[in-house]
């Protein structure tokens, strides 16, 4: 599993990719510090495998992995090629789901892209550019189907029909993952590999002194944004997540306890991104190994080993 973690410059992206990832992906004052996608492979946390290893007296444990990319920072007009565009929308084509970190703090010495916090402008500038890029490629799917149509070529009725559902949403500025689809034709969908279909999950990067507290209102923002769309969102301290992950192992569920912390930033997303794709892991065991598989549910154990 891939998973593309985007958002504007300066949100706090590249920190959480550095704690959850340990990384050392560049993290700095000023818009662009990631140009080229820093990769991390992290072990999904799961305590069943250590149980099940003393229990079948193993010490080889193989837990299943995610792939982290922390994708370039991108600007209003990516889609016509402003800032890093089309090397940044690329990339996003590349991964199963999407991570959008989204600055819900307010810190005068943090420069922020656009002049002010406002995460509800933030979010529709990258949905924007990713709907503008979609309906490039849809337009021209369109009238590829419209000349297949005309001719009676296999399965040009069913992709005409899925296409007609998703350019007039696009051209309304909605995400393709917004409109109601049937499974047949989320299959034809996904073989547009279009880029606003894409699942997403929502990072509400917080401040360390807003840990605990009742929701702030931008991350009500966010909030909002993600249940009209059916979302997964989530809310931390990309900050607290580095602090968290310089720590040496023994210390962690320390701080985590002082500061009421029951999950890392890593697990959250760990969690969100199996829920958001359907995913579920399946631990095999024995003398040889224990190991964890990232399967669907609803998979048969037949299909996996």
């Amino acid at each position: 599993m891939k998973i593309g973690v985007v958002g504007l410059p300066n949100v706090g992206k590249s920190t959480l990719f550095n704690a959850i990832t340990n990384a050392g992906a560049e993290s700095a004052n000023y818009p662009f510090c990631t140009i080229e996608p820093n990769v991390g492979v992290v072990d999904v946390p799961d305590e069943r495998l250590e149980a099940l290893a003393q229990l079948y007296h193993t010490n080889k444990i193989v837990p299943a992995t995610i792939e982290f990319v922390d994708i370039a920072g991108l600007v209003e007009g990516a889609s016509k090629g402003e800032g890093l565009g089309n090397k940044f929308l690329s990339h996003i084509r590349e991964v199963d789901a999407i991570v959008h970190v989204v600055r819900c703090f307010d810190n005068e010495k943090i420069i922020h892209v656009s002049g002010s916090i406002n995460p509800k402008k933030d979010i529709e500038v990258i949905n924007l550019e990713l709907v503008l890029a979609d309906l490039e490629t849809v337009n021209k799917r369109f009238e590829k189907a419209q000349k297949m149509l005309k001719v009676g070529e296999k399965g040009a009725r069913e992709e005409f029909e899925v296409l007609s559902k998703i350019k007039p949403a696009l051209e309304e500025g909605k995400s393709a993952r917004t409109v109601p689809l049937s499974n047949d034709e989320k299959k034809i969908l996904n073989s547009f590999f279009l880029l606003s279909s894409k699942p997403i999950i929502y990072v509400a990067n917080i401040a360390e002194d807003e840990i605990g507290k009742p929701e702030n209102e931008y991350v009500k923002q966010v909030v909002e944004i993600a249940n009209s769309e059916g979302a997964e969102v989530i809310s931390l301290s990309a900050k607290i997540e580095e602090e968290l992950a310089a720590l040496p192992q023994e210390e962690r569920a320390i701080f985590k306890e002082e500061l009421g912390i029951t999950q890392s930033g890593l697990e959250k997303l760990v969690s969100a991104s199996y829920n958001l794709l359907g995913l579920m892991s399946f631990l095999t065991a024995g003398e040889k190994e224990v190991r964890a598989w990232t399967i669907k549910k609803g998979s048969k154990a037949s299909d996996v080993v």
